[in-house]
């Protein structure tokens, strides 16, 4: 292990003299590639405590679509050159197969471990995505799992994989467990109790719109445009409307939101792409506002934003 300084690696407010532990092999090709990143002080906080001592805890992370779940634990790993197991849970795939199984090679059949087994034994993160689409019944094999015990695979000779010390299990989800009341998440499951008892919790929301802001000149730098006076009103007004539209799509306590589509920081990104590549085109701002978003919205829907984002815009919307 090696020391890096925590304020530097992750851009955000620590004592200058603070530094954490990483992992000197830097060429592992299971470390995660690293990008620009804006990292949020607390988040970073409760993920390095975490994987410097799990405490017999799994973690699940969970927030709205395109909030950067699985990007935050990526971007952490990465810089500490951490290497990350991944795969995303469907309503199909079962516990053998995060486990492993036989393969035909050379003619025969060679046992083939998969990412539980990987990580297990080479002390690696396992990140599970969209846990809540998986069988809640299968699941269940993570229990002993999570707790230490070793994993046995009965359908490869008995063969007894003990668990590496730097092994973690995280995982990431729209819901928290206790299904999709809204009924906007297909698929998703209400998970078992005791299995979510072995979780701590975060959740992952939309940046602040300083930090969105952030990102998207970061963005717009990547994509060799200035960011000079009038861009900036440009970004700012788009990060409005991306805030009504979840706004009107989280609704309140007292009822489901009157839309059934959000934009989330990565449909904001996209918003911004499509913007700078169309620049030349025709009211470029509704034109990239459509391919980015609303083109899958209900059409009445899809009127509703864009008279939400010409109001926020004004005489910019039809000009731009």
């Amino acid at each position: 292990m090696k020391k890096i300084p925590l304020a530097t690696t992750f851009g955000i407010e620590a004592p200058s003299n603070l530094n954490i532990d990483a992992f000197v092999d830097d060429k592992n090709p299971y470390i995660p590639s690293k990008h620009d990143y804006v990292f949020r002080k607390d988040q970073v906080r409760d993920l390095l405590a975490f994987l410097s001592n799990s405490y017999g805890d799994a973690y699940y992370l969970t927030g709205p679509t395109g909030s950067g779940k699985t990007s935050l634990v990526c971007q952490i790993a990465a810089r500490l050159n951490y290497p990350v197991q991944q795969i995303t849970c469907h309503g199909r795939l079962g516990f053998n197969d995060l486990v492993g199984q036989f393969m035909m090679s050379n003619s025969s059949m060679t046992f083939v471990h998969g990412p539980l087994s990987v990580a297990l034994r080479e002390g690696h993160i396992l990140i599970l995505n969209e846990l809540d689409l998986m069988d809640p019944s299968e699941l269940s094999g993570l229990n002993d799992i999570i707790e230490g015990s070793p994993l046995t695979i009965p359908q490869n000779n008995g063969e007894l994989i003990k668990q590496h010390a730097n092994f973690r299990l995280i995982v990431t989800g729209n819901s928290a467990g206790q299904g999709d009341p809204s009924g906007l998440y297909s698929g998703v499951m209400q998970q078992n109790l005791a299995f979510m008892d072995r979780f701590r919790m975060m959740i992952v929301d939309y940046p602040e719109p300083s930090v969105e802001k952030s990102i998207l000149n970061k963005r717009l730098d990547a994509l060799g445009v200035p960011v000079d006076s009038v861009m900036d009103v440009v970004i700012d007004n788009m990060i409005k409307v991306a805030n009504e539209i979840r706004r009107l799509f989280m609704g309140s306590v007292d009822g489901a939101g009157a839309l059934t589509v959000t934009m989330s920081t990565r449909t904001l990104i996209r918003w911004v792409n499509i913007m700078v590549n169309f620049r030349r085109a025709k009211n470029v701002l509704s034109y990239s506002l459509e391919r980015s978003l609303t083109f899958r919205a209900e059409p009445a829907q899809r009127e509703a934003i864009h008279r939400i984002a010409k109001d926020i815009f004004g005489d910019d919307w039809e000009t731009a």
